[in-house]
């Protein structure tokens, strides 16, 4: 399932940096361990988006003008959203960077159909690499134009979805059909404009600061429809449950209206 956050933004004008995912994380990570749940601490299954509002962007980061600012969660998990939800709203405020948030309310955006053919663009950084300490493993860059860049995240979602249990070894083996093909016109569009689709990003794991390459292009899938439901509600890639990898369809119409979400108290 996926929800949508809706905060009040009590101070506009103030900034987060421009990747703030895991300023998110450690927010998120902090609720869940303060609702007292072991089962929830490391949960993995679940993903999340940066915040959405109106921004400017400054040397100091993004600042929000907008009255309103929008997180997007995704989990497989039902109970985990609600434990979730729950104790983020028994907060009347939560700061990200410079922002002073609100909780107001909750919408629940519908699934896409999955086919064998998606089309999607990314909404947070995907990760290829696993990086080490004090080693630059992890900001090494592979062209999506590489076979090894549609390898190397078959057998990161290949490993999740094994870790996950919800599928056994013969179902795991007939998801093999998997590849990424990277939108041409957008690489040649990015080259020409000298502008970047892939950047080094922070992030945080026991308390330890590793660098990541994050690539955010558009892309289709062809793959197990399975598999595609897997990537679209979990994520692409790794460290997921630390907001990268989010995807989104391509024709997803971000005004339209959803229903609200019934918050558990």
């Amino acid at each position: 399932m996926r929800i949508r956050i809706i905060f009040q933004l009590k101070n506009k004008g103030a900034a987060v940096p421009f990747h703030h995912q895991y300023l998110l994380a450690q927010l998120l990570k902090g609720i869940l361990i303060r609702g007292g749940e072991p089962s929830f601490f490391d949960y993995h299954w679940f993903n999340f988006s940066g915040l959405k509002g109106q921004t400017k962007v400054s040397r100091s980061g993004l600042h929000f003008y907008s009255n309103k600012v929008t997180l997007v969660i995704s989990a497989f998990d039902k109970t985990f959203v609600d434990y979730l939800l729950k104790h983020l709203f028994s907060f009347s405020q939560i700061e990200v960077g410079g922002l002073m948030l609100e909780p107001e309310y909750v919408e629940q955006e519908n699934l896409p159909p999955f086919e064998e053919s998606m089309k999607y663009i990314c909404i947070s950084p995907v990760v290829l690499l696993e990086p080490s300490f004090n080693d630059n493993q992890g900001k090494r860059f592979i062209s999506p134009e590489e076979d090894t860049f549609s390898d190397s995240l078959y057998e990161a979602t290949m490993e999740r979805m094994s870790k996950m249990g919800k599928f056994n070894e013969e179902q795991l083996k007939n998801f093999f059909r998997f590849q990424i093909v990277p939108d041409k016109k957008y690489l040649q569009k990015i080259k020409a404009t000298q502008k970047k689709f892939a950047r080094i990003y922070p992030m945080f794991d026991q308390d330890v600061k590793y660098e990541v390459r994050g690539y955010t292009l558009p892309f289709t899938l062809y793959a197990a429809k399975e598999v595609q439901e897997f990537v679209f509600v979990a994520g692409l890639g790794k460290f997921c449950h630390k907001g990268f990898g989010m995807l989104d369809v391509t024709n997803n119409d971000p005004g339209k209206e959803n229903p609200r979400y019934q918050i558990p108290s």
